[in-house]
């Protein structure tokens, strides 16, 4: 399955590289928008939750790995301060990657990618 990586930057200033298993966190948010902390988690939960669901409907088993990504993210929520809370969490990139059963056939002689 295709996956990708999301840069955000917290209401605190700190600046988190995130993990989904799948480019739906491209209908959940966009690169350059800020959301509210709350609203931000909830779409983040949700984007996470489907990709989840989309592995096991492939592969007969949840995606740990967004599901681990989703605890991080709900754990700092749960850290910040009163005053970071009422923030705004930015989106700053994506970088998505091609599926990892394509990535493993690159650079194999024979092969093309």
């Amino acid at each position: 399955m295709p996956e990708m990586h999301f840069a955000i930057e917290w209401p605190d200033g700190e600046r988190e590289n995130c993990y989904s298993p799948s480019y739906i966190i491209e209908e959940h948010l966009a690169v350059g928008e800020s959301y509210a902390t709350d609203d931000f988690l909830e779409r983040v939960t949700a984007a996470l939750q489907t990709a989840s669901e989309r592995v096991r409907a492939r592969y007969g088993f949840a995606c740990s790995s967004a599901l681990d990504q989703l605890g991080a993210l709900e754990a700092k929520v749960g850290s910040l301060s009163t005053e970071h809370r009422a923030g705004r969490v930015k989106v700053l990139a994506f970088e998505k990657h091609a599926p990892r059963d394509a990535r493993a056939n690159q650079g194999k002689p024979g092969e093309t990618t």
